[in-house]
């Protein structure tokens, strides 16, 4: 693995070894004096805004002794219209890795490709690896892993969150529900390259919610489709309340990758009662990156 650009690409024995390495680092913080990245900056191009990403790879970087470059699109060329192979070229001279939250997934790979150093996409519209890692880590963590049990994703059923999830289910081999308007399910061409018979896709949330002991969710407009009404209007009966979760299994978590909206894809009253999931997956995408990050970094 010399970059981490989408969950597509990793294999079973990957993400295993990421997450593995994640709880090591996770229970050694502030104790390890290993640091893979010292001496080491690494660019962090963000064309999209962020909490959760760039403060948990800023942070991260940091801890494992290296010095983190934050570049929005207004600080580089690339917001004039550079093409993105040509600051690949030169940052590639430069740093030592690069991490780019954007909305083209084909820029991600065009900057691996061009610039020759790791690369790790931070969200596209295509992919979010970095929160599916997270995730199966507060997964593990909360239940003991996903074996024998099922995952439900309710809300939009082909989006950079839904995709990683069916990725990451056909690598892995656990049941996948994903429950979405049928104008916004995954397309056939999709689904016939995923071949995973253990990923259903459903109109009805309450098929994919019944028995599953993960819920999952996200905001049903990504970041610029603020415009698109029409869509949001569509995923009304997608709400993840208390009369969703009813027939779940019990001792369910629910997971929600945030910013939440309240009162549209999930109820005030279900995000505090499991708030304790939801923050302990924010946190996790700190110590899943520094697994990515200490790979990439070692494996140069």
């Amino acid at each position: 693995m010399k970059h981490l650009l989408s969950i597509e690409e990793l294999t079973a024995k990957d993400i295993t070894w990421l997450l593995d390495s994640a709880e090591h680092l996770k229970s050694v913080r502030g104790r390890d004096a290993g640091q893979p990245l010292a001496g080491q900056t690494w660019a962090m191009i963000f064309t999209k805004s962020s909490t959760r990403t760039r403060v948990s790879f800023e942070v991260g970087i940091r801890e494992l002794g290296g010095f983190p470059m934050f570049l929005s699109k207004n600080d580089i060329q690339l917001g004039r219209g550079e093409p993105i192979k040509d600051t690949a070229r030169v940052l590639g001279r430069m740093v030592h890795g690069c991490v780019i939250r954007t909305f083209a997934q084909q820029d991600v790979v065009d900057f691996a490709h061009y610039s020759g150093i790791p690369t790790i996409n931070a969200l596209t519209d295509d992919e979010h690896p970095c929160q599916i890692l997270a995730d199966l880590l507060t997964i593990r963590e909360k239940l003991g892993g996903w074996e024998g049990r099922k995952i439900a994703f309710i809300g939009d059923g082909f989006s950079n969150m839904t995709i990683s999830w069916m990725w990451a289910a056909k690598h892995l081999g656990f049941e996948l529900a994903v429950a979405s308007p049928a104008a916004y399910q995954p397309p056939a061409e999709f689904l016939e390259k995923l071949d995973a018979t253990n990923v259903t896709i459903t109109t009805d949330p309450a098929v994919a919610a019944k028995d599953a002991h993960v819920i999952n969710t996200d905001v049903w407009l990504s970041m610029g489709q603020e415009d698109q009404q029409e869509k949001e209007t569509a995923f009304g009966p997608f709400q993840v309340n208390s009369a969703l979760l009813a027939a779940s299994a019990p001792g369910h978590i629910v997971l929600h990758c945030l910013p939440a909206y309240r009162g549209k894809e999930i109820t005030e009253e279900v995000l505090e009662l499991h708030a304790g999931a939801i923050f302990q997956q924010a946190e996790n995408r700190l110590h899943a990156q520094k697994a990515v990050l200490v790979h990439l970094a070692t494996k140069r």
